[in-house]
């Protein structure tokens, strides 16, 4: 059951909920540590009674012995391991940490050989008197390999989950850093593009109270727009072309016979989803920098189309680009939608910028289909 699911049917609030919830992760962690425990030692104790009985009987005391071993080994690495966390070896280099693990090791395989020594002595199991010393020096040397196998399995174990771990809070970390960025660069947008339409209507009103009351409706499809875009991070390439129509429209008002403009789009190209206010901000470019500076003004012309990877948007327009002159510019139209495309699609997406011959400025976009980073 997911969270929302749990604060539906039992009416918690968001803090009692977050806290429910990382404690069923918690248990979860819990019952997964004492399986995998309760599995390896109970799978260590039956490999050995099974290698033993392929060669020999093994009598019940033996059998029972090597029970005993298990619980105990089971019982020490479980304390071992406690000591472990209580002392956060976990965060120490490797030429700390490893002389502690070959320490730790010997001294719980020491206390797992004691008992079990004695145990066998009380069940019976005989020992060999000539070689006492040599089969105790060689049981702790045994046990303590144990253990050393274990604590790298426990600290290989550690170290995976540490790296997952950090690896996905490295990713949501970069993410809210691009959701932050983008709804930065898109708020950005909106005070410089509405500047621009209400200086178009303002410059109607008293001359053709008609038109202006026609460009208020292209305002308003503009804002209904503007504020739709602030709910999500693509839109079809369709509705950018109408809101683009409208904000022509309305800068014609103002530039009158010198702006005359062409939209062209595939029906397949309407169909992608692109981030919102992109294109609007490329053809905004285009009369701000090319044709609001020729005295005989000029045409936009918007071409879309896709490939079998691509999207592919052309602007033409008429003047010259002057990339030294656009750096030293206030506005950040294009470095904005550079660096919107960099968030969005990686290098996966373009935008280029050139003069097609000395009167026409090409920019081209290229945006991959159905693929974002976010």
């Amino acid at each position: 059951m997911n969270t929302a699911a749990i604060k539906t049917k039992l009416g918690f609030n968001k803090y009692q909920t977050e806290n429910l919830y990382k404690t069923v992760n918690i248990l979860k962690r819990k019952n997964l540590y004492w399986i995998t425990q309760a599995s390896g030692w109970g799978l260590f104790t039956i490999t050995n009674l099974l290698i033993i009985s392929s060669f020999e009987s093994i009598a019940l005391n033996r059998i029972i012995l090597w029970m005993i071993l298990g619980i105990t080994g089971l019982t020490a690495s479980h304390f071992y391991r406690y000591y472990i966390r209580k002392n956060n070896w976990s965060v120490l280099p490797l030429r700390k940490i490893a002389p502690r693990v070959i320490a730790g090791s010997f001294i719980t395989g020491l206390i797992i050989y004691i008992p079990v020594f004695f145990a066998g002595y009380l069940l019976g199991v005989e020992k060999d008197a000539q070689h006492l010393t040599a089969s105790i020096v060689a049981g702790i040397i045994n046990l303590t390999s144990i253990m050393l196998v274990w604590s790298l399995i426990y600290f290989a174990i550690h170290y995976f989950e540490n790296s997952k771990k950090a690896e996905i809070e490295t990713l949501i970390f970069e993410a809210a850093v691009k959701d932050f960025e983008l709804k930065t660069l898109k708020a950005q947008l909106n005070p410089h593009f509405m500047f621009n339409a209400m200086n178009s209507i303002r410059a109607l009103i008293e001359e053709d109270p008609q038109n202006a009351k026609d460009a208020i409706t292209k305002l308003s499809n503009i804002m209904r727009y503007t504020l739709r875009i602030e709910r999500t991070e693509t839109v079809p390439l369709s509705d950018e072309l109408k809101t683009i129509q409208d904000y022509l429209d309305l800068e014609k008002i103002r530039f009158e016979e010198r702006l005359q403009y062409n939209i062209s789009s595939t029906p397949s190209a309407d169909r992608v989803e692109i981030p919102p206010m992109m294109v609007q901000t490329l053809v905004e470019n285009g009369i701000k920098h090319g044709i609001s500076k020729l005295t005989g003004g000029g045409k936009i012309d918007l071409t879309a189309s896709t490939n079998e990877s691509t999207l592919i948007i052309q602007i033409r327009n008429n003047g010259q680009f002057n990339e030294d002159a656009l750096k030293i510019s206030r506005g950040f139209g294009i470095s904005n939608t550079k660096q919107r495309l960099s968030l969005l699609y990686g290098e996966k997406a373009s935008l280029t910028l050139n003069n097609e011959n000395k009167n026409l400025v090409l920019a081209t976009l290229k945006i991959p289909l159905g693929d974002t980073k976010l």
